[in-house]
């Protein structure tokens, strides 16, 4: 444990906090194991955190602050509203992709009713920052006229993580019903290109609205 160093001990027991809770979910998590895989106390970790509640919502804090970070260094601005859109589809689908316990961190949160994730301060700022993002992009795809106007990025933004988070969340079941491996890379591969397709389509003047 590196007493010295309290900022290092507190990323790694939200790093190990990470793995034990998305794989264990909030009740199924024990501080007993946390302390054991960082190689400090529970007391420690108490110390920290105060309790295994405001360890999982820190747990959560730092899932949403690194997504977010990413996000903010894919360089849109620097982009067509077409390519830009494409650049922030296909990281999202890779981002869920490489970060399975992101996603089953906010499965488990929504099991919970997002009753921990309301206790957060943090949180809801963070998120801000992609609806921003996806806010001016979207506005300078309508202006150049490759954009339908009248959405939200609100829906933007769902329909991008609701597309992207499928192929992790629901892999398991979809690969065992339908005898698909949806792991492969190939079928990932697929599957990243009709989510950016789909997207576009939505966002594109061609598409019709619904009745």
């Amino acid at each position: 444990m590196r007493v010295n160093d309290p900022e290092g001990v507190k990323r790694d027991i939200i790093d190990v906090a990470t793995a034990e809770f998305s794989r264990k979910g909030y009740s199924g998590a024990r501080v007993d194991e946390i302390a054991a895989h960082t190689r400090t106390s529970k007391r420690m970790i108490y110390y920290y955190f105060g309790g295994k509640e405001p360890l999982y919502v820190a747990v959560l804090e730092e899932a949403y602050r690194k997504i977010r970070t990413v996000e903010a260094s894919l360089n849109l601005e620097g982009l067509d509203p077409v390519s830009a859109m494409q650049r922030l589809t296909g990281h999202t689908f890779d981002y869920y992709q490489a970060h399975p316990e992101f996603v089953r961190l906010v499965m488990i949160e929504n099991i919970h009713n997002a009753r921990h994730m309301k206790r957060s301060r943090a949180i809801q700022g963070l998120n801000v920052t992609v609806i921003d993002a996806i806010r001016r992009l979207y506005r300078r795809g309508v202006e150049e006229g490759v954009f339908r106007a009248g959405l939200d990025p609100i829906d933007i933004h769902m329909t991008i993580s609701a597309l992207g988070i499928f192929n992790v969340a629901n892999r398991a079941t979809f690969s065992t019903i339908f005898k698909n491996d949806m792991t492969s890379p190939a079928a990932r591969a697929t599957r990243r290109a009709q989510v950016i397709e789909a997207v576009l389509r939505y966002v594109g003047r061609g598409v019709d609205r619904m009745n």
